[in-house]
């Protein structure tokens, strides 16, 4: 068995971190990618608590984009020069723009980022909202990857799950896309209301059916502030839920799948390399309403969030005072460590030691006592080399996550 031995890291005054004292220090900046938050959908699902709003009528396309300009130029000082990794439209409904919208809005990205051409650039969109010409008006515009929150093909379900399309328009909606871009993913969500085993089963199968290189697969769950948790739906209970999570990725992964994190699967070379910059702690700036960014200086890394109304952000973007970012703070040495391990022990073969170091300018020591603690409870591989978790810390991921809460 390998043993937990820490391994030499360049250390200032026994402050245990490169860099300048009480400062991370790294030595090179993060990948940095690019979120474009689109507010509005048709309907708001009694599961979401994403920052999503019911429109009806037109959007207000056009003001929309001036805020997302506005956004934009006031942000380009903090990443300026910075190669975009990837780009990701997501929502609410980013379908609901039109293919000139987009256009528009990757033109700025050329014009004031440096956007390399053929980067992955993902755009969401609702099967109820699906049209083939503005799929490939998308497609047209630099979209190369399309995906589709799909959810389930039964009918009765999606009616549960409130969505505003049925399974035909599900069908649909994959050929478009298939049609529109090369690399498409599909949602689908599990352990839904008064769902069986085999109706679990059956909506993973005809998903791996069409063909595509990715699923995302999810366990419904009851967040607070939405309308699910005020009027609770009877899901299967944690004994059937943990059947159909363990039949999910025998299926999937039979299929030639790798299920390369908690939730995702990816054929050969199909992995979404925007969420995997997010799981090994990369960088990226968003703008629209509501939009998190995380930003990393030589010196310190940071994180902001804009005004999550859209009439609000659209007003204090476009006033160009920068009012608009409501939340700015430095990341804490603890927050650094747990936000790290958060997101990098989400990854099937987790991460290498040597990037927490890279990512967050600390050293390893500074998990020592957590990694411990794991290691002795089976959740966690032993060893620095490569930080992992075992199959009894993924089932139980939560509970590996909290013990670098401290």
């Amino acid at each position: 068995m390998k043993r937990l031995v820490p391994v030499p890291t360049p250390e200032r005054e026994g402050d245990g971190r490169p860099g300048v004292r009480g400062k991370p220090g790294l030595v090179a900046l993060p990948p940095l990618s690019l979120y474009v938050h689109v507010p509005w959908c048709v309907h708001k699902c009694p599961y979401c608590d994403f920052n999503s709003h019911e429109r009806s009528g037109e959007l207000p396309e056009e003001a929309y984009l001036q805020a997302l300009q506005a956004d934009l130029e006031q942000a380009v000082p903090d990443v300026w020069g910075r190669p975009v990794s990837t780009v990701f439209f997501g929502g609410g409904t980013p379908s609901l723009l039109s293919a000139e919208a987009i256009d528009r809005i990757i033109g700025l990205f050329r014009a004031y980022l440096n956007l390399p051409p053929g980067v992955e650039i993902t755009l969401e969109a609702n099967p109820g909202t699906a049209e083939a010409a503005r799929f490939q008006g998308y497609a047209q515009a630099g979209v190369n990857r399309i995906s589709l929150g799909i959810q389930s093909f039964d009918d009765d379900k999606l009616r549960r799950l409130g969505r505003i399309h049925d399974a035909a328009q599900a069908r649909a909606a994959i050929e478009m896309a298939q049609r529109a871009v090369d690399r498409v993913n599909l949602d689908l969500m599990f352990a839904l209301p008064e769902q069986t085993l085999a109706e679990c089963e059956r909506d993973v199968r005809e998903a791996l059916a069409f063909g595509t290189g990715h699923l995302s697969l999810y366990h419904l769950t009851l967040e607070p502030n939405t309308v699910f948790a005020k009027y609770p739906p009877r899901v299967p209970d944690d004994e059937l839920s943990a059947a159909m999570q363990d039949r999910v990725a025998e299926l999937v992964q039979a299929a030639g799948f790798d299920r390369y994190e908690v939730s995702a699967y990816a054929r050969p070379h199909q992995a979404c390399q925007h969420n995997l910059n997010y799981w090994r702690f990369g960088d990226y700036l968003g703008i629209g309403p509501g939009a998190h960014s995380k930003i990393s200086f030589q010196d310190r890394i940071t994180r902001q969030a804009r005004a999550r109304m859209p009439d609000a952000w659209m007003r204090l973007a476009t006033e160009g005072a920068g009012r608009h970012v409501v939340e700015r703070r430095e990341l804490s040495h603890g927050d650094l460590g747990f936000e790290f391990m958060l997101n990098a022990l989400r990854l099937r073969e987790g991460v290498e030691g040597g990037l927490f170091i890279e990512r967050t300018g600390l050293s390893l020591m500074a998990l020592l006592p957590a990694m411990r603690r794991a290691v002795e409870r089976g959740l966690l591989e032993p060893g620095l080399d490569r930080i992992c978790a075992t199959p009894q810390g993924w089932r139980f991921l939560n509970d590996l996550q909290m013990e670098f809460l401290s």
